[in-house]
C-alpha cells in the first residue's frame, strides 16, 4: 500500500491548535514516523541515520519542553538558559545534531548509536513526558508555544525520512504526483499585502514576524509548477552549455559537478532529451519514466534561475508567490507538489526579532534562499502559503521546483 503523508487535520491547524488536537496530531506524527522508520529495516545503513532522526525529533521535544523550565514563557523564553537533566545521560551527545541527508546537515557517526531498542525506549519515554506536559499547559498561545513547535519539528522529521530514503536510493511504495493541468499564467492585480504574523494569530516562527504592509505591483505568474515536459526544452537547447544563462556562482557550481559526475541534467536524472521522448528519474531507489506534464523535481536555485533566464521569464519574489497563492487560488493557481524555489534570498522582515530557537533563522540569513509552498511528502497539518522554508541555492535533496512570473 502506498505511504501517504497524515492527513489528521486541516493544513496549518497546528498554528492555533488546543491541548486536545495537539496531543492526538503529536501522537499521530510520532506512530508516522516510526511506520516510515520501520521501512528502512532491511538497510541497516539507512535505518540508523532513520533512527538519528527520530532520535533527534525526541531529543527536541524534551530539550524544549520537559527540561525547559521556561517553557510557559513562550517566545519570552530565554533559550540559552540553563536545561533540567535529560532521561538519558548521553542524550546531548547522542542525539543533539540530526544526521546528514538529502538537505544540509552535519555528519553522525552511525556506528556510535545506541541500538534500535535504547532509541526506541527514548522515544516513548519523552513522548509521555511531553503529553503529561501538555495536560498542564493551558490555552494560552505562550503555554502551548513549545508544543506547537514539536508537532512542526515532529511533522517535518516524517519528510525529512522520505528525503533521507531518496538521497540514499531506498525503495519505498510512495505515490508521486500525477501530471496536472497545464493552465495559462494568470495576471495578479497590484496589491498592499499584509505580509506576516502578528499578534493574536497562534504559533509563528520568529522569521515569520512580524506582520507588516509590503506593496506588490501587479504581475503574472505561473499557474503551476515548471513540468518536465518544459525543462527538457531547456536542456535540448543547450541550457547547461551556456554559462551566460547561469548566475555565476551557478556557473562555477555546475562546472564542479561536470566535472566530478557529468552534470548536465537535475539530481537523480539517468535520461533526458527531447530526441529521446522521455524523462528517468531515480526516485527511491527505482529508475521510473517521469510524464511531460508532472512537476520537474530536484532541481537547485540555481537550475530553476537558468531556466528562467533562458525562457525569458523571472523566478517570483517570495511575497508575489504568497499572493497568488491567496488570491489566484481559485483561478487555477496550484501548490503543494514540490517545494518552489523563489527569487528571493532569506532575509528577517522590518523588526524582525530572534526566537528562543535562535539558531534557526539567523544563521541561514543573506546566505539561503526561500523556498515556499509545500511537497507531496509535507504532512498536511503543516502545509501552509505563509511558511517561509529556506535552502541553499546549490540543494537538490529536497522534493522541490519552481515556477516562472512574466518579466
Amino acid at each position: 500500500m502506498p505511504l501517504t503523508r497524515s492527513n489528521s487535520s486541516s493544513a496549518s491547524d497546528f498554528r492555533t491548535a488546543g491541548q486536545e488536537q495537539l496531543s492526538l496530531a503529536l501522537i499521530g506524527a510520532r506512530n508516522h514516523a516510526l511506520h516510515l522508520a520501520s521501512q528502512f529495516e532491511k538497510a541497516p545503513a539507512v535505518h540508523s541515520q532513520a533512527l538519528q532522526l527520530l532520535g533527534h525529533a525526541a531529543w527536541f521535544q524534551e530539550w524544549w519542553i520537559a527540561r525547559n523550565v521556561q517553557r510557559g514563557l513562550g517566545q519570552g523564553c530565554d533559550g540559552s538558559a540553563a536545561r533540567l537533566a535529560s532521561i538519558d545521560p548521553r542524550a546531548d551527545d547522542t542525539w543533539r545534531v540530526p544526521c546528514a541527508h538529502g538537505s544540509a546537515g552535519t555528519k553522525v557517526d552511525t556506528a556510535k548509536l545506541p541500538d534500535d531498542a535504547h532509541t526506541r525506549t527514548y522515544l516513548l519515554e519523552t513522548l509521555e513526558t511531553t503529553l503529561e506536559l501538555l495536560e498542564k499547559a493551558g490555552d494560552s498561545d505562550a503555554g502551548l508555544y513549545f508544543f506547537r513547535l514539536a508537532l512542526f519539528h515532529e511533522d517535518r522529521t516524517a519528510e525529512e525520512l522520505l528525503i533521507l530514503a531518496q538521497g540514499q536510493g531506498q525503495e519505498l511504495p510512495v505515490q508521486l504526483p500525477g501530471p496536472g493541468a497545464q493552465r495559462e499564467p494568470l495576471l495578479v492585480p497590484a496589491t498592499r499585502w499584509r505580509t506576516g504574523f502578528g499578534a493574536g494569530e497562534g504559533f509563528a516562527f520568529d522569521n515569520e514576524q512580524p506582520a507588516f504592509d509590503d506593496p506588490v505591483p501587479e504581475f503574472e505568474i505561473d499557474a503551476q509548477a515548471v513540468c518536465w515536459a518544459q525543462f527538457v526544452e531547456f536542456v535540448d537547447d543547450g541550457g547547461y552549455d551556456h554559462e551566460n544563462l547561469w548566475h555565476p556562482d551557478g556557473w562555477a557550481w555546475l562546472s564542479q559537478k561536470a566535472a566530478l559526475e557529468g552534470r548536465r541534467a537535475p539530481r537523480f536524472v539517468d535520461q533526458i532529451g527531447v530526441a529521446s521522448g522521455a524523462v528517468m528519474q531515480t526516485r527511491f531507489g527505482k529508475p521510473r519514466r517521469m510524464l511531460g506534464g508532472q512537476c520537474a523535481t530536484h532541481l537547485s536555485w540555481f537550475e530553476a534561475d537558468a531556466w528562467a533566464r533562458w525562457a525569458g521569464r523571472r523566478l517570483p519574489t517570495e511575497v508575489e508567490w504568497e499572493v497568488a497563492a491567496h488570491v489566484a487560488l481559485r483561478r487555477g493557481f496550484h501548490w503543494g507538489d514540490v517545494w518552489e524555489w523563489t527569487a528571493s534570498t532569506f532575509r528577517p522582515y522590518p523588526g524582525f526579532k530572534p526566537g528562543p530557537w535562535v539558531d534557526y533563522s539567523q544563521a541561514a540569513f543573506g546566505s539561503q534562499k526561500v523556498l515556499r509552498g509545500a511537497s507531496f511528502a509535507t504532512p498536511a497539518r503543516i502545509r501552509s502559503s505563509r511558511f517561509r522554508h529556506f535552502a541553499a541555492p546549490e540543494q537538490d535533496g529536497l522534493f522541490c521546483g519552481f515556477r516562472s512570473c512574466g518579466i
